[in-house]
């Protein structure tokens, strides 16, 4: 039954295939007999059968129709919709559209007048909390058998190889970390017992108990600042636009024929506010037993930052970290203003006119040139050859170093990043160095006098003593009993990483001066000055306060990212295998630095700086 059913189905679709193949005869065939053939064919019995348009007519239509379309396109988009540009490639010519539609992405979030927007209808309260009963403050640093170290990054995404040269120098080992490469630009991480010389942990030794706490961080991770003497990501972003019509980038710079600058300038990216939380976090479970203080003085702690937007948003971040949400009547919040003319030891550089004529001078600038013409001298080469047309510099070559950072802490991953060999990224990380050991640190020469200002503070709060004489930054207005508190067993402050360098420069942490100056044709082998373990993104400093059986009197230690800093580069406090120094030791130490450092010739003496190596520091000092 199914075989004679197959044989009419088949049957049926042979006499289909006849039909279709007269129609295709009839269509095609130019045979004047056609109508003999197949008379069902013939044109008399269609009246569709005969041409309604001619060739002509048909061919001005589509012409028409082509121009209308381009017409209502150019009405729509303007004239930037036919911008082409043209690449001779031998014989033949290639178009096609340019690599940016423009130079920037710009998503601005929230819109100023959000349409649906009824803030009564969505009251951030409306009781009904349920039971807040509250446990015992955490104490992690004194009861925890070991110490939580801070390892990654959690978010950010690495490339998984990195360029691999054929004039690589050494065999790493499986211990090179990406991020801990970046300089200032690096995340924070726990440098490890003994990085600083001290081999020793945060916790406190046995015979020790902490008892207070003075917490110096720096804010979280930004975009780029709006000024760059040297690598501004925007500015090679423009230049990239400028000459897009130039250009076509191939092989591992094709990326960059679709690639847009994502960047804002200045504030926090969601990475960075992210670094902050976690940090109040961390503190909070750590050193959460010194609140006990306020709560017995029925007192609560006042911290301080200043008013630029990053700062503010960081010392706000952090808050909700420590205290969480809300944290309205828990703490004080002093936002002390950055401006010109305003003094503020967390922006030192705004009154000491010095400070800024050396960094208009920028000195570090030529030993980075120095340092980047020859690191980079093999990169320059291998990426100018995948963007022929583009005259790619040096600098260029840096910059895009530097977007690997930038693009990787505001948006998670950067495509520039697997551009460079292990080499090239320590050599990078070195020329950071390079920038802040002169611009900043022991090689300014108005490094310590900036610090100043935050010692005196220190000072201040250890002796509970209040400055006399405001002959620096410091800032008399801000110094009553309300706003600059004694007593206070947690001190929370927040200011930026050049800041952070000035106050290790003036402490005289001359563990860190060991390898200086810095030379800017080589890394030094056993180098002590690394910014990305002293001062990367949230870098923290701890001044820990602490009682000992086996120390007389009040101890002090600095601990800078979980690493112990050595103190016996201050002449009063002697050498000690876990970085203890007596308070009394310490701050005779500091105040000497107090004597000794002239604000007035520092930062309005009439000096400069010889070229060259004609004169160096190794202090951060002016010269005299």
């Amino acid at each position: 039954m199914s075989q004679t059913r197959d044989i009419e189905v088949g049957s049926r679709y042979k006499e289909y295939d006849d039909l279709a193949a007269s129609e295709r005869e009839g269509l095609l065939s130019n045979d004047t007999n056609t109508d003999a053939a197949h008379p069902a064919l013939a044109p008399r019995s269609c009246p569709m059968s005969q041409p309604r348009f001619t060739i002509a007519q048909l061919a001005s239509a589509f012409a028409g129709g082509i121009v209308l379309c381009l017409g209502a396109q150019l009405a729509i988009w303007g004239p930037k919709c036919y911008t082409f540009r043209a690449r001779h490639t031998g014989n033949s010519v290639h178009q096609f559209a340019p690599p940016y539609v423009g130079s920037t992405e710009v998503d601005n979030f929230p819109p100023t007048k959000p349409t649906n927007a009824f803030p009564d209808l969505f009251p951030s309260n409306v009781g009904y909390a349920g039971g807040t009963p509250t446990g015992a403050e955490p104490a992690l640093i004194a009861t925890a058998p070991s110490y939580p170290m801070h390892t990654g990054a959690a978010q950010l995404v690495l490339p998984t190889k990195l360029h691999e040269s054929k004039d690589s120098k050494k065999d790493h080992k499986g211990d090179f970390n990406l991020l801990r490469n970046w300089g200032n630009l690096s995340p924070w991480y726990s440098v490890g017992k003994g990085a600083f010389g001290i081999d020793s942990g945060p916790e406190p030794p046995e015979t020790c108990r902490i008892t207070g706490l003075h917490l110096l961080h720096r804010h979280g991770a930004r975009y780029p600042t709006s000024w760059a003497s040297f690598g501004g990501p925007a500015s090679f972003a423009g230049k990239l636009h400028k000459y897009a019509a130039d250009w076509e980038a191939t092989g591992k710079l094709s990326f960059l024929n679709d690639w847009t600058y994502k960047l804002g300038e200045e504030v926090l990216t969601p990475f960075g506010r992210q670094q902050l939380f976690d940090l109040g976090v961390s503190m909070r479970l750590k050193y959460g037993f010194l609140l006990k203080n306020f709560t017995e003085t029925n007192t609560i702690p006042v911290f301080r930052t200043e008013s630029q937007d990053r700062m503010l948003a960081s010392a706000m971040n952090f808050a909700i970290g420590f205290f969480g949400y809300p944290f309205d009547g828990q703490y004080q919040q002093q936002i002390t203003i950055e401006a010109n003319g305003f003094n503020n030891t967390f922006a030192p550089y705004e009154t000491c006119p010095n400070a800024k004529a050396h960094n208009k001078a920028d000195r570090s600038l030529t030993y980075v040139k120095e340092w980047t013409s020859i690191y980079l001298h093999h990169a320059h080469k291998r990426l100018q050859h995948h963007i022929p047309g583009f005259n790619l510099t040096i600098e260029d070559v840096y910059t895009m170093q530097k977007l690997c950072a930038y693009e990787t802490v505001a948006i998670g991953y950067s495509k520039f990043c697997e551009l460079f060999t292990e080499e090239e990224w320590e050599g990078f990380n070195y020329s950071l160095d390079l920038t802040f050991w002169y611009d900043s640190a022991f090689g300014s020469p108005v490094a310590r006098v900036q610090g100043l200002g935050y010692i005196q503070e220190l000072v201040a709060r250890l002796t509970e003593t209040p400055i006399e004489v405001h002959n620096s930054s410091t800032n008399a207005t801000l110094h009553t009993p309300e706003s600059f508190p004694f007593g206070h067993s947690l001190y929370v402050d927040a200011t930026h990483e050049v800041v952070v360098l000035n106050v290790i420069t003036a402490l005289n942490l001359s563990t860190f001066a060991a390898s200086g100056p810095l030379p800017s044709d080589h890394i030094p082998k056993h180098r002590s000055f690394k910014v990305s373990e002293i001062a990367p993104f949230a870098t923290n400093v701890q001044f820990q306060l602490l009682a000992c059986e086996s120390e007389p009197g009040p101890q002090i230690r600095i601990i800078i990212n979980d690493g112990v800093a050595p103190l016996h580069g201050i002449k009063t406090c002697p050498e000690n295998k876990h970085g203890l120094c007596s308070v009394d030791a310490f701050v005779e130490g500091q105040k000497e630095v107090i004597r000794t450092t002239d604000w007035v010739h520092d930062c309005h003496g009439d000096w400069t700086v010889p070229s060259g190596s004609e004169w160096v520091t190794t202090t951060g000092d002016a010269p005299k």
